[in-house]
């Protein structure tokens, strides 16, 4: 199969679909590829490491789409890439289709074969190839939201950490997962006084046994939740629902209740946010201000550290994406966790949240690739 990498063009999007390292495997299994000239600039890999990985390298983006079988990228394809995408093409990336009907629409008419990385399981229940970013999104979300809560930056003027006779600031995270806990591992290793909530008794006992006390959990109720937000100085949102867009669990009411100059980190903004005055930014411009309160809600937090985060996706994407290059759709119909990952066919939903949060009629995978 001839496996197309084409450079990232969403605003600071630094990572990149494959790296050379990945390139490497791809030959090895008897594969061509093209990347796309710069396309790992953001991680430092020149062409000249592409080409001593086996790889042609393109002139452009243009010639990628046209020349490849697949496309491996990180982000979801822009206007400019969905009307590239052909029938009988794959196209392995993240998606992030529920909150965004206009991407849906593009690929439906382009006919691609659309594989999300955000949906893609494993025999564990996780999701493989969305936990690694979600680990580097929760870590970063502290950073963000410490510079964020920097009086020059809008927020309260408040050091995390605290200093000997001051109480350290205060870090409310809502959803105990892959984000929540690395999250509460980067705010308690500054020293903040860390609160998680979540619905799961069974998540929160492990939560409490992993951290051995060193940070509050809470069963997430709505007297809980307005008084974690209130007493905050930074709220992290880590809610996901699989493919669903995520619940607006913070509303704009209670932003009244809450501190002046505090922060609200929006992690779940790809799946739509679950702050109701959440709303996508980017790496340019990152905060804005709602009723006093500082919201960060960049939707592609991980692309500021792409040497980091460009490999440990790779790590997690490489083994799904060369069965794909191997096999094709029958990959898909041999994985199950492949074909949960499936999310678009020959203008055709296959994948049940999505479909139900865009008002579309879900077709079952098998059905359609028989198709």
């Amino acid at each position: 199969m001839r496996v197309g990498c084409p450079k990232e063009i969403k605003n600071h999007e630094y990572r990149v679909g494959l790296t050379p390292g990945s390139v490497r495997e791809y030959i090895a299994h008897g594969h061509e590829v093209i990347v796309e000239t710069g396309a790992g600039a953001g991680i430092g890999a020149d062409d000249n490491a592409y080409r001593s990985a086996g790889a042609t390298i393109a002139k452009s983006a243009a010639e990628v789409f046209a020349k490849a079988d697949m496309i491996v990228k990180v982000k979801e394809p822009q206007p400019s890439e969905w009307v590239q995408l052909r029938e009988g093409q794959i196209l392995y990336t993240y998606l992030h289709l529920a909150p965004d009907p206009e991407q849906t629409k593009g690929l439906l008419e382009s006919g691609v074969t659309a594989v999300a990385y955000e949906t893609v399981t494993d025999d564990r229940g996780g999701l493989p190839l969305l936990a690694p970013m979600s680990e580097v999104a929760g870590r970063l979300s502290i950073q963000a939201g410490a510079t964020a809560l920097q009086k020059a930056n809008g927020g309260r003027g408040v050091l995390l950490g605290g200093v000997p006779g001051v109480l350290p600031g205060k870090v409310t995270v809502i959803g105990g997962g892959v984000v929540g806990l690395h999250a509460a591992k980067m705010a308690a290793g500054l020293g903040a006084d860390v609160t998680i909530l979540d619905r799961s008794l069974p998540r929160l006992r492990q939560l409490d046994d992993i951290f051995n006390g060193r940070v509050h959990t809470r069963f997430s109720t709505v007297e809980a939740l307005e008084e974690e937000c209130f007493s905050a100085d930074i709220v992290v949102g880590a809610v996901l629902i699989p493919g669903a867009a995520a619940p607006k669990l913070v509303t704009r009411e209670m932003l009244s209740g809450m501190k002046k100059g505090a922060v609200l980190v929006d992690v779940a903004i790809d799946q739509g946010g679950c702050f109701e005055t959440s709303r996508a930014t980017t790496h340019a411009e990152p905060t804005y201000e709602v009723d006093g309160i500082i919201h960060y809600c960049v939707a592609n937090m991980p692309g500021a550290v792409p040497v980091t985060s460009a490999h440990a996706l790779n790590n997690a994407t490489l083994h799904y994406g060369l069965q794909l290059a191997d096999r094709g759709l029958q990959a898909i119909l041999d994985d199950k966790h492949l074909r949960n990952g499936l999310n678009v066919h020959k203008g055709r939903i296959t994948n049940a949240p999505v479909a139900e949060a865009l008002g579309y009629e879900m077709v079952d995978v098998q059905k359609a690739l028989a198709a």
